[in-house]
Order: structure tokens, then sequence, then C-alpha cells
């Protein structure tokens, strides 16, 4: 409370404008696609500050629901572009921007489609990804944005607090798993904070967390992307069994599982929770090549 403000700082949603927008749009949030708005604008200025999102950011936000979180992207951003799928949502924001911060409305951008959609956006090659992602499709949209904008240097997501833990997880956890591993093939990963449940309209039954990931060069292997993916749903697919037994599958039998883990230097009596994704790119290189490359 003892902040300066920022000269926009009026520009934020709080509980009363985020109820009365909501209102005059007839919106109801549904769990079906995860609709949870933030109401607090303190916390829209801790996500833009632990995103460390500068002047000169193109910035992605998928999900921008009525617009509490691209407010504050847009007073900090060179470029804010919202990808919102509802009909009613992407129909109101641009007015939203335009109304609370007229002056930045030529920085901001709007595409009306499913984020797992997405192949290309509007303007300058987008540097940064920042949002509060639906706890249905957090994982396969975050994955999807780093595979498909590989320009994305930062990502701050605001995720349910479970699915933060697993994305963050290190080899050896409980919870380490397919989204740990398939992040840290672009990036590495930490928790960045946690988020409570009543800064949310409607409030949601679980705690939240904030994840953020810097892009980093994915591991050297002679194997695609593709391909190591493919051999990490495997792995995980029977995480109680040896990977010797996990991969018979995957490999063609149990023997040329074992030939492939012995090549890489990967105990056969090991399993895929305790395997870095250097180790699952190393083992996807030695995958027989008789057939064609897993896709």
């Amino acid at each position: 409370m003892n902040q300066v403000p920022s000269p926009d700082s009026d520009a934020l949603l709080g509980p009363s404008e985020v109820r009365e927008l909501a209102g005059a749009l007839g919106v109801r949030p549904t769990k079906q696609r995860g609709q949870n708005f933030v109401i607090d604008a303190n916390t829209v200025r801790r996500i833009v500050r632990t995103a460390e999102v500068r002047p000169e950011d193109v910035v992605v936000e998928v999900g921008p629901g009525l617009g509490s979180l691209t407010l504050g992207l847009l007073e900090a951003a060179r470029h804010v572009t919202a990808v919102e799928v509802d009909d009613l949502l992407a129909g109101a924001l641009p007015a939203t921007v335009a109304t609370r911060l007229p002056h930045r409305v030529d920085h901001f951008s709007l595409v009306h489609q499913d984020a797992l959609r997405v192949t290309e956006l509007p303007g300058p090659a987008p540097t940064a990804l920042v949002a509060n992602l639906p706890y249905n499709v957090a994982v396969p949209v975050l994955l999807h944005m780093l595979a498909t904008f590989p320009t994305l240097e930062r990502v701050l997501v605001m995720v349910q607090s479970e699915v933060a833990d697993r994305l963050a997880a290190t080899p050896g956890s409980k919870v380490y798993g397919v989204p740990s591993v398939k992040a840290r093939w672009y990036a590495d990963v930490r928790r960045a904070g946690a988020i409570g449940r009543t800064v949310f309209w409607p409030a949601p039954r679980v705690d939240s967390g904030l994840v953020a990931l810097t892009r980093r060069e994915p591991p050297a292997t002679s194997a695609s992307r593709q391909e190591v993916f493919a051999l990490v749903d495997a792995a995980f697919a029977q995480r109680r069994k040896t990977l010797r037994a996990a991969l018979t599958q995957w490999a063609g039998s149990a023997e040329a599982a074992e030939r492939a883990l012995t090549a890489a230097g990967v105990s056969t009596r090991a399993r895929g929770e305790a395997l870095t994704v250097e180790d699952f790119a190393a083992i996807a290189a030695q995958r027989p090549r008789a057939g064609e490359g897993a896709a």
C-alpha cells in the first residue's frame, strides 16, 4: 500500500469494476473454460513485476478474460497481444482497453482464437508470455506456446498450485513427471510464488501458483523433440516400472530398450522420475531406427 502508484494506476480493475463490467456484458464465468477473473489490482502489479516485463517487451497473454492483467501489462510493455477464445470476452476487451487506457490502444492487439490453435501472432514477435492460464488447459497451452513461438524469452504463468508444483518439480520428486520434463526441454523452470483464492472471482476451490520459465537451448541430441517427448510419455505411462520394462513397446522389445538405456549411460533399473531431460534426450537418440521415429 506504500508503493507509489503508476500514472495509470486508476486504469486497473478492482472487485467492483470487474463485477460491474461482467454484469454489463452478461458474463457468467464458466467452469468448462476454467474462468476465474483476477479482481485484485495489487496481484496484477505483482504478476507484472515478477514477470520482469520491460518497456521493450512484446507480451502475449492467453485468456485475458475481462482484462485485469491485460491493463497491467499494457502499462509496462511495448505491446500486448491477448489471445481469447470466448466470443463475448473477445468482443468486449478492445473497448475496455480503449476506455481505461486510451493512449495505449495502438499498443494492443487481440487474437480471437483458441490458444491451442494459434500458429502466428500479429505485429512484432513476442518476447514474453504472461498469463493467468485456465486450469483445465494450462500445461497444453504452455507447451504449445513455447513450441510455436521460439522468440519467447521469458514466461510467467499463474496456474493451479498442484500444476505449478508439477511444472517446477525436479528429478526424484513424487510429482515430477511429463509436464516437468517437457517444460525443461524449452526452459529453466522455477516456482515464483503463491496466489491465494480471494483475489479471484469467482473464488476457485484451490490455490494458485506462479511459475517462471527462462528460455534456454534444448538438450543436444540427434533425436527430434517429438521423439524425445514420445519417450517421456512412454516412460511415465508406467512410472512404477523400471525403464527396461516401461520402454519395451517404445523400443520394440525389452532387449532393445536395455541396449538404448545402456548406450545412453542410464541404468536399466532406473525409473522415469529419476531422469533429467538430458537423460531422456540421450536415450531417445539410441532408439532403433528400423522404422519411422515417434510422431
